[in-house]
């Protein structure tokens, strides 16, 4: 399937008043956020990608179009240096296309742009660029493909680390409670479409605030209850957590790697050419559609 990747927002909540570079391209180790999402969704063998873009645009094409493999991956150098093999490769086999979808549209503006360049798809992927997760995406799609709807989403738990208050009659805290404790579920994004989204579109409005709450309302926005790991860059904050997690080398979203460390032999390629559980996730109708947006 192809992959639609909302990559053209502006960040301000990630801005640390030192650097203007998009969301998207903030590092998380030595690759980019939009490297992870990206490696994650071509571990299931979804390698062809479309990027809306918008804000930071140039910054994202020119990280792809200068991509040094040797940097970050094993190499045999041969013929006085002049012969390059790569022991891994992260993009050989990776398509990707890059879109102008305007700089202040909104995500559903921006899926409506890409059109052209999903037809004859009768399903697709999309996601925002911005999320790490350990969501076993074959099932996802299995269970969607089953469902019948026109679109679905993954929920997952409160992210919030407030604590909300349970307050009586006169006044005084009977209660505090993490929101995370509360049973409701926030919009994770990894959606699964089918071209039918299309129909429910309209110009200029927002995905969730506007097409996915009209197919809620008609039974066809189905969920993925996902309980496992799922960590947005949305802060500051989030992205230290990340990098934390990357650094000790504690990382659920880095599917590609648990199975490089099953022992499967290396592939050459020229040069030219690379915490949580999960238990019992669900997938049913979505009651509501909040959070992220």
């Amino acid at each position: 399937m192809k992959v639609v990747l909302f990559c053209g927002g502006h960040g301000m909540r990630m801005r640390d008043g030192s650097s203007a570079a998009p969301k998207p391209m903030v590092m998380i180790g030595d690759r980019p956020l939009l490297w992870h999402v990206m490696r994650y969704y071509a571990h299931y063998g979804h390698t062809d990608f479309i990027l809306c873009l918008g804000y930071g645009a140039r910054d994202i094409k020119d990280y792809f179009l200068h991509y040094d493999e040797t940097a970050t991956n094993d190499f045999v150098l041969t013929g006085g240096g002049q012969e390059v093999n790569l022991l891994r490769s992260d993009l050989a086999d990776w398509r990707i296309t890059f879109l102008d979808t305007g700089l202040h549209s909104s995500i559903g503006e921006r899926l409506r742009r890409v059109r052209p360049h999903l037809e004859g798809e009768d399903y697709f992927l999309a996601n925002y660029a911005d999320v790490l997760s350990d969501i076993p995406l074959p099932e996802v799609i299995d269970r969607f493909r089953a469902s019948g709807a026109v679109a679905s989403l993954t929920a997952v738990p409160p992210q919030s680390s407030f604590h909300v208050l349970e307050i009586d009659e006169c006044e005084r805290v009977a209660g505090i409670r993490p929101v995370s404790q509360f049973p409701i579920w926030e919009n994770g994004g990894f959606f699964v479409f089918r071209r039918d989204i299309f129909d429910v579109l309209l110009p200029g409005e927002d995905l969730v605030d506007g097409a996915l709450v009209r197919l809620a309302e008609k039974g066809q926005l189905a969920a993925y209850r996902h309980e496992g790991f799922w960590v947005p860059a949305d802060t500051i904050k989030e992205r230290v957590r990340l990098e934390e997690l990357y650094q000790s080398g504690v990382r659920p979203w880095a599917v590609w790697e648990a199975s490089a460390a099953l022992g499967p032999t290396p592939v050459l390629a020229p040069a030219e050419d690379l915490m949580g559980s999960l238990p019992n996730p669900r997938f049913e109708p979505a009651p509501a559609v909040q959070g992220r947006s």
